[in-house]
């Protein structure tokens, strides 16, 4: 069968500006090869700087943030694209291939309602009349499992939900009825529990329109439910292809092992002891509202140990940091803390308060004064909290890069200087610089490559033992909890629905929340999805 995209020696480079240096230009891309049939699925993957969304987008001859493609071609369905010129391109984009970011809350306009969007792109192209065009973005919306599918059109982006809105995307993707869509992480910013609908949505979608499609993503799990085959990718080059089979079950190149193996973390988890966090009826509200986000909230967290606090987003995960760090004083409930209770508002509590509990944030790049250097960041803590000046501070913020496997080099960088997981190490050393006895981890690995993520709890795992410190891990990636946790409470609209021990809470029988958050977890096996979405549809048949 004849490629409907085919890739051939692609290059592609871009402008570096190193802090002091002159520009110069860099390859992000080399040498790469491949094609996608009709119907067919390519999966990339790799970390962050891989090259996957490059590579994506010069199947429509873009590149993202002064990137250039200077070698190689790019065909759909046999013409060139890099040689288009701007009126082939655009006639090409919106038509013959379309794009699904990984936000589509920073995708949609605002102002306007979904229909308009969803249909612009087949209105542009005069490939329906406007009835039309509304007919088959209803069809879409039915297919792809949004609610009320003939009126959600007439609603703006705010008023759906997160997993909603990806949908619409997709279906804004598929309107115009395109030859290849390129998927960009479209599920990763998603809790599992919608992930796994969404991920149902854009499979069915492919096979009853028929479309070539590429499937970017960090996760192989994920791709592993939607590829017909993958390709590794490693700083631009190909690092392994083949099969999804082949390439889940039998890869043979350490990378790519690496990849499949990630989360292999041995854990013992322990129990008992005194709890150095006491959490005892907590209730809370936003100042302004009338509406209880957290509702008797009981838990405790024994010293040196992790309990993870799962859910899917708005169960009150973060929201519950917050009352225990003081930003959100609760209406009922107390928190006591090493012996002691806490003041609700954060402003009355006493410095070692401050200093005994600190928190590290789901986004290093937003956590961080991207004007101080790294030394400055870290050692803000030894100064506030312990005086340290001068040699003195200096040797600390070292035995700290240290303690986070930096070591030598750091001190005088900046943020901008640093890749994502060396961020969100600096943030960790900022924490134990105050050396508390709790660390609240809000999402911390979320935003992180599987590789880089697995790196990060592992250091947090180590610096328990050496520090003696406690752990609430906030997260919806049931992965990262079986890897770390200690105990587990399941949140859900804003209620515990299960907690205790790790070990109890993952073994059945499960309370239905739990059931679903558990069975939503992607597996890295073939036909994983059918066969989950096959039970479900057997167990609602059975109610």
């Amino acid at each position: 069968m004849t490629a409907l995209l085919e890739v051939k020696d692609l290059k592609i480079e871009a402008t570096a500006y190193p802090p002091g240096e002159s520009p110069r230009n860099i390859t992000i891309v080399q040498g790469i090869s491949f094609a996608v049939e009709k119907g067919k699925v390519l999966g990339l993957i790799g970390e962050s700087g891989a090259g996957k969304s490059t590579i994506g987008l010069s199947s429509m001859a873009y590149g993202r943030g002064g990137v250039r493609i200077t070698g190689g071609s790019v065909l759909v369905n046999g013409v060139d694209v890099l040689q288009a010129g701007s009126a082939g391109l655009r006639s090409l984009r919106g038509r013959e291939v379309t794009y699904v970011a990984q936000s589509a809350a920073a995708a949609f306009n605002p102002a306007k309602k979904l229909m308009e969007q969803v249909i612009e792109a087949t209105l542009h192209h005069k490939l329906m009349s406007r009835e039309e065009a509304e007919a088959r973005a209803i069809t879409l919306f039915a297919r792809l499992g949004l609610p009320k599918p003939e009126t959600i059109g007439n609603r703006y982006p705010h008023q759906v939900s997160g997993g909603q809105l990806q949908r619409v995307m997709t279906a804004m993707a598929l309107c115009p009825k395109p030859d290849l869509v390129v998927f960009d992480e479209p599920t990763t910013a998603l809790d599992v529990t919608t992930q796994i609908e969404v991920l149902a949505a854009i499979k069915e979608a492919i096979a009853e329109t028929g479309v070539a499609a590429l499937y970017i993503t960090h996760d192989l799990a994920v791709v592993a439910q939607v590829a017909d085959h993958i390709m590794v990718l490693q700083s631009g080059e190909m690092v392994e292809y083949g099969t999804t089979d082949h390439i889940i079950n039998r890869p043979t190149m350490d990378y790519t092992k690496a990849l499949v193996s990630v989360r292999s973390i041995e854990h013992v988890e322990k129990s008992g002891g005194d709890p150095v966090l006491s959490i005892k009826g907590i209730t809370a509200r936003y100042r302004g509202t009338n509406f209880d986000v957290l509702k008797d909230i009981t838990l405790d967290l024994p010293a040196a140990q992790t309990l993870a606090i799962v859910g899917e987003s708005g169960s009150g995960k973060s929201t519950l940091a917050r009352v225990i760090t003081g930003l959100l004083p609760p209406s009922a409930g107390s928190i006591t803390f090493n012996g002691r209770t806490l003041a609700p508002d954060f402003e009355k509590r006493p410095r070692d308060d401050l200093r005994e509990v600190q928190m590290i944030y789901q986004m290093a790049d937003v956590a961080m004064n991207p004007r101080q250097t790294v030394g400055t960041i870290i050692g803000r803590p030894l100064e506030f909290y312990f005086g340290l000046r001068g040699d003195e501070k200096k040797q600390r913020i070292q035995e700290l890069l240290d303690e986070i496997e930096m070591g030598e080099g750091f001190l005088d960088r900046y943020p901008a200087e640093l890749s994502g997981g060396q961020k969100q190490r600096v943030c960790i050393a900022r924490a134990l610089a105050a050396k508390p006895k709790l660390i609240i981890c809000d999402e911390v690995t979320s935003a992180l490559d599987p590789l880089v993520a697995d790196g990060i709890l592992k250091l947090l795992l180590n610096l328990q033992k050496t520090e003696n410190v406690a752990y609430l891990f906030i997260t919806h990636d049931l992965a990262t909890v079986r890897a770390i946790a200690d105990s587990i409470a399941v949140m859900y609209q804003g209620r515990v629905v299960r907690y205790g021990p790790k070990t109890d809470v993952l073994s059945p029988p499960f309370d239905d929340y739990t059931d679903l958050l558990l069975s939503s977890v992607p597996e890295m096996k073939l036909g994983w999805l059918e066969r989950t979405i096959a039970n479900r549809k057997m167990e609602a048949a059975g109610n």
